[in-house]
C-alpha cells in the first residue's frame, strides 16, 4: 500500500511539473494526458515488443513525445488563451482516439505485459527533476522565462526568440508528462485508453492551480494532496466524493491563488538582495563584486 501511494504521488507530482514547466512561458495546456499515454504506450511497445530495458525505452518515449509536443506545439502556440485551450483538448481527445484505432497496441482492448517499474524509481526521478527546476528558477533562464510569460512585446524587443521558448517549455512539459506515463504503465502492467481520457488532462491542470503557479513547490503539493486525500476520508465510504469535492472548493475559496503563493528568489533577485546587504556594510566587508 505504501509503495501505491509513493508511486502514484509520485508520478503526479511530475505531471503537474509538466504542465507547470509550460506554464512557464504563458502558456496552458489540456493536453498533458495525451503525451502520458503516448509515453506509456511508446515504451510499453519498446519493452514489451523489442525487449528494451525499462529505463532506456522511458528515455526513448520521452526524447521522441518532447519532438511530437514541439510539432503540434507550433500551430498550437499560435493560438492564445481559450482556443489555445481548446486546441490542446483536442490534442487529447485525438490521441485517445489514434490509440483505440491502433491494434498493434490493443485498441480499445488494452495492452498488457508491461513490468519493471517501482516507486523508488519515481522518487529519484522526482528529486532529479525538482532539484533541476530549482536551479532554473535560480538562473538567469527563469528571468528570460519571466520576461515571455508577462509581456512577449517586450521580450521581443529585448532579443528574446519567444517562439522557440515557447516551443521549447511545451517540448519539455511534453516530455515529462511522457517519462511519468512510461513509469505508469509499467507499474500498472496494463493499459487501457480510457485510462487518458480528457479529464485526466483536466486533473492535472488542476494540481498545479490548487497547489500555486508562483513557484515549483505549488504544483508539487497541489499534486501530493489531490492523491493522498482521499486515503485519509475513506473511512466516509459513500460520502467520501462530496466530502472530497467540498474539500477542494473550501480550499479554493480560502486560498483562491493556491496553497503556497510566494515566488521563489529567482537568480535577479538573489543578485539585487546580494548588491543591497553589500551596499549597508563597510567597505573591508564587502564581497568582491560590490568592491568591483
Amino acid at each position: 500500500m505504501i509503495q501505491d501511494y509513493v508511486m502514484f504521488t509520485g508520478v503526479n507530482i511530475l505531471l503537474a511539473w509538466s504542465v507547470y514547466i509550460i506554464l512557464l512561458s504563458g502558456s496552458l495546456s489540456f493536453g498533458n494526458g495525451a503525451f502520458m499515454a503516448i509515453g506509456a504506450y511508446l515504451s510499453g511497445v519498446l519493452t514489451v515488443k523489442f525487449a528494451v530495458p525499462l529505463l532506456i525505452a522511458v528515455l526513448v518515449a520521452g526524447i521522441l513525445t518532447g519532438f511530437f509536443g514541439v510539432l503540434v506545439g507550433f500551430p498550437a502556440l499560435r493560438t492564445r488563451g481559450v482556443y489555445l485551450i481548446l486546441v490542446t483538448v483536442g490534442i487529447a481527445a485525438s490521441v485517445r482516439t489514434a490509440i483505440e484505432a491502433i491494434d498493434y497496441v490493443g485498441g480499445v482492448r488494452g495492452f498488457g505485459g508491461l513490468a519493471g517499474a517501482n516507486p523508488w524509481q519515481i522518487a529519484v526521478l522526482v528529486a532529479i527533476v525538482g532539484g533541476v527546476l530549482w536551479m532554473v528558477s535560480r538562473s538567469p533562464l527563469q528571468r528570460i522565462l519571466d520576461a515571455v510569460r508577462e509581456d512577449e512585446q517586450v521580450a521581443r524587443a529585448l532579443g528574446i526568440n519567444v517562439v522557440q521558448v515557447k516551443l521549447v517549455s511545451f517540448g519539455t512539459g511534453a516530455a515529462l508528462a511522457a517519462i511519468a506515463g512510461g513509469f505508469y504503465g509499467h507499474y500498472m502492467m496494463f493499459l487501457r485508453p480510457d485510462e487518458f481520457d480528457i479529464m485526466l488532462s483536466v486533473y492535472i491542470v488542476f494540481y498545479v492551480i490548487l497547489g500555486g503557479t508562483n513557484n515549483l513547490w505549488g504544483p508539487a503539493l497541489g499534486a501530493a494532496f489531490l492523491t493522498l486525500a482521499p486515503e485519509f476520508i475513506r473511512g466516509l465510504d459513500t460520502w467520501r466524493p462530496t466530502v472530497y469535492g467540498l474539500l477542494i472548493v473550501l480550499l479554493l475559496l480560502i486560498r483562491p491563488e493556491g496553497l503556497l503563493t510566494f515566488r521563489l528568489v529567482t537568480a535577479r533577485a538573489a543578485h539585487l538582495r546580494r548588491a543591497t546587504r553589500d551596499s549597508d556594510m563597510p567597505a573591508r566587508n564587502r564581497s568582491p563584486e560590490a568592491k568591483r
